[in-house]
């Protein structure tokens, strides 16, 4: 608050006194001094700035498509996040690979930025021109999932779906609608502005017409920090940090454990390298929220709001003891952080990697805002990872403020390992008879 206040003074009205003072200086010395400040004080900018782009150096930074995995999991989240689920449309399997080929070939060129073709102005552009004629890559990764509905008798994938794929049902508090839940294949897009997210949604409907049909889609943000606040988880919309006992993503050992399917496991051979997707579109009643007092927000999340901490820490990444609590003395029992993860040799088996973004979506026919958590997460086993801590968490004080509406449960391909390869090739390969062509 104490920077704010001093900025705050910098730009209120000068005193009489401070007046006389500037004017006896000369004019000269006031227009060095304005020249100084110009740079610092977004207030003096010329009136021709209010239509011009914002200015980023960030807009080059790219991503690799190709590889073991598909980008856009384990890579670090960007500032704006979109999920979109589709229904196929194809009517045999030489249109899903078609389908599958082409969504190959977007995402490799939109992740790695160009040149927007050109086509006789006769006919429509071939790209809707809202990045301008060059696309920048703008830290875009797109991560394509599949929903048990795929799986069925319409291209003879039933024998080959992953073990745990279900479709997603209600939980207790759950208030599912049924136009935002579900979908045959789901696209994950992640990069730092939601114009490069806009984009390359548009760019994949319009080049797959009679494909796929789009279902639902939820946008959503988290909050950009400075450097020194990097580090830090996140806040969602409740005002907490969201992901403070994530695990280390950069950690491989522990990703082959937690979040990718292994050649050795019981599923399915092709879907190795890859991984169960859980999406949850999660109301939050903030106006509930905000008349709470700060302390019983606390006692329902089991941290400190402003450190992150929990209540027998100091810092975020601090590990609760709760060995030594027992009775819930310091951390209640039905804490969300003591529900969601026990921290006992038991836990490590049901954990989650989370990727959410906060949403905002207007308001609600009752005057209330619409905004919460679009919650993603990825597990190498769905039953055990996010069905699991979800069973643990149903009945907790935190649902009084919360409300799940939709999302889904999917799974995630193996990735595209090089420009011969496309997505879903090892499930075409191996479902059946009817192989798709090799690549």
């Amino acid at each position: 608050m104490q920077d704010d206040e001093k900025s705050h003074d910098r730009n209120a009205p000068a005193s009489p006194a401070r007046r006389r003072l500037l004017l006896g200086a000369g004019v000269g010395a006031i227009a060095a001094a304005g020249a100084t400040m110009m740079p610092q004080d977004a207030s003096a900018l010329s009136n021709e700035s209010v239509t011009n782009a914002p200015e980023s150096d960030t807009t080059a930074q790219r991503h690799s498509f190709y590889g073991l995995h598909q980008p856009g999991i384990v890579t670090p989240r960007p500032a704006a996040g979109m999920v979109a689920s589709f229904d196929v449309l194809a009517r045999d399997r030489e249109q899903l690979e078609q389908l599958l080929r082409t969504l190959t070939e977007r995402i490799a060129f939109l992740m790695h930025g160009g040149k927007a073709p050109e086509l006789d102005p006769k006919f429509p552009p071939p790209d809707s021109g809202i990045l301008g004629p060059e696309i920048v890559p703008d830290n875009l990764t797109v991560t394509a999932a599949l929903g048990s509905s795929l799986f069925d008798d319409r291209f003879g994938l039933k024998p080959m779906k992953p073990k745990h794929l279900t479709r997603m049902q209600g939980f207790p508090n759950d208030a599912l609608e049924k136009d935002l839940c579900h979908g045959d294949l789901v696209l994950q897009f992640c990069s730092n502005t939601p114009d490069t997210n806009i984009h390359a949604l548009r760019d994949i409907v319009k080049n797959t017409p009679g494909l796929m049909l789009l279902r639902w889609k939820q946008e959503g943000s988290v909050p950009v920090q400075p450097p020194d606040k990097a580090k830090e988880s996140a806040r969602n919309f409740l005002g907490f940090r969201d992901g403070s006992a994530n695990p280390d993503p950069a950690d491989e050992t522990l990703m082959n454990r937690i979040v990718w399917v292994q050649p050795d496991s019981d599923e399915p051979a092709w879907a190795a390298q890859g991984s169960y997707q859980v999406v949850r579109i999660i109301r939050n009643f903030v106006e509930r929220w905000d008349r709470t007092p700060l302390q019983e927000q606390e006692t329902i999340f089991g941290r400190r709001k402003a450190s992150g901490a929990p209540f027998d820490g100091r810092t975020e990444t601090d590990v609760p003891d709760y060995a030594a609590d027992p009775e819930g003395k310091v951390t209640p029992l039905d804490a969300h952080i003591r529900l969601a993860n026990r921290r006992d040799a038991e836990a490590q088996k049901h954990l989650i990697l989370r990727r959410p973004f906060n949403y905002s979506n207007g308001i609600s026919k009752s005057g209330q805002l619409e905004m919460g958590l679009l919650f993603i997460a990825f597990q190498a086993d769905l039953e055990k990872g996010f069905i699991t801590v979800q069973n643990r968490l149903n009945g907790e004080p935190l649902e009084e403020y919360i409300k799940p509406v939709g999302g889904g449960f999917f799974f995630a391909l193996p990735g595209v390992k090089d420009e011969q390869d496309f997505l879903g090739r090892t499930l075409l390969e191996a479902s059946g008879p009817q192989n798709a062509r090799k690549a």
